[in-house]
């Protein structure tokens, strides 16, 4: 990331990055660490998270305006940023539910006004990195939970990144979302798969879970046992937060004063269980209906990983086209995703387990 950043502003193209994974495996982490890099760089960041209403236009004009604002206050932007803000608040008045620019300035028709998404991001964008480059910044938007934004949407999106990207300006965005994410990208434009980098974020290796384990302790004077490591290991897959959780647990229950044994994990195990249970897990789970639970307890039956849709269906006793709405219902809430045709997988690592322990028979 800090290579593009640098690119971006020598005046050069910048290969930005998409992050995908499922929960819990450290892609926020990531957004932040990028974050760092670009104030390093003397950017000007924004954050945004999209919520399950994936609207968008609304928050990135949001980033934008307080971009500005930053901007000005720094470089002393002047006529030049009330320029900005008005092609920024012309964009605003366009979109449904639009922000308010909340500063006295006229709208400047022309550049983003124009009613076609596409079109007046890729305007908005331009003026943003124009804005940056003659003032020897740039403009880095960092997005979360991308995969809930429509396809209209992220194509548009793509499309205003491509044409900053097109004029060599300093602007770009890092995104984060779901496993899916990346073929959504691909089929909102087809020359996203050249714009962005897609890392795959999941489980450490062993190397790197026993370091998680071990370092933060041995700044401490305490050391992991072996074994103990190798029973953590086991249980959490190498998943980043559940290390964290089963770690965390593990010490609590060790009775030290300088080691944690195989004896402390094991004695940890139910605590670091019922703590995701209660909140890791159960808080994705709250907002399904009857059907929906029970398509998840049917897709767990199935096994863990990526199980056909065909028999969740035969396990439920239903025909596959009449669980279609609930199947769609799911991966709408992002609790569930298709990595191929015709198969469906479960966002949050180990989601199967918890779903036989909350639910050890099928909902009437």
């Amino acid at each position: 990331m800090d290579i593009a950043l640098q690119r971006l502003l020598l005046g050069r193209d910048g290969r930005s990055a998409m992050l995908t994974g499922l929960r819990g495996v450290g892609k926020t982490v990531l957004l932040n660490e990028f974050e760092l890099v670009a104030q390093g760089r003397g950017y000007f960041h924004e954050h945004i998270e999209v919520s399950e209403d994936g609207e968008l236009p609304g928050r990135l004009a949001s980033a934008f305006r307080r971009v500005l604002l930053a901007m000005d206050a720094r470089c002393r932007l002047g006529d030049r940023a009330r320029k900005a803000l008005g092609v920024l608040k012309a964009f605003s008045i366009r979109i449904p539910n639009g922000p308010e620019v909340g500063v006295d300035v006229d709208a400047v028709s022309g550049p983003a006004d124009s009613g076609d998404l596409p079109s007046d991001l890729a305007g908005l964008f331009v003026e943003m990195g124009e804005v940056a480059r003659d003032h020897g910044t740039g403009v880095l938007v960092t997005i979360d939970e991308l995969h809930y934004v429509d396809l209209r949407t992220l194509e548009a999106l793509v499309v205003g990144v491509h044409r900053a990207t097109q004029r060599m300006l300093p602007i770009t965005i890092a995104g984060a979302g779901l496993p899916s994410l990346a073929t959504l990208t691909g089929e909102a434009k087809s020359y996203a798969e050249r714009m962005f980098r897609y890392p795959t974020i999941g489980s450490l290796s062993p190397q790197q879970s026993s370091d998680a384990l071990t370092l933060p302790a041995r700044d401490e004077s305490v050391r992991w046992n072996d074994d103990a490591i190798v029973r953590v290991l086991e249980v959490t897959g190498g998943y980043p937060y559940f290390l964290q959780e089963f770690g965390k647990q593990a010490w609590d229950a060790a009775d030290g004063p300088s080691e944690i044994t195989l004896d402390d994990v094991e004695r940890s195990l139910p605590a670091a269980t019922a703590e995701l249970d209660d909140g890791f897990f159960r808080v994705r789970i709250g907002r399904t209906s009857d059907a929906e639970r029970a398509y998840l307890r049917a897709m767990a039956e199935c096994g863990p990983g990526a199980v056909r849709s065909s028999d969740v269906a035969q396990v439920l006793g239903r025909k596959i086209t009449a669980l279609g709405p609930v199947r769609d219902g799911l991966m709408k809430k992002a609790l569930c995703y298709s990595p191929r045709w015709g198969e469906i997988e479960f966002t949050v690592p180990m989601f199967d387990q918890f779903m036989k322990r909350w639910l050890p028979t099928f909902p009437a």
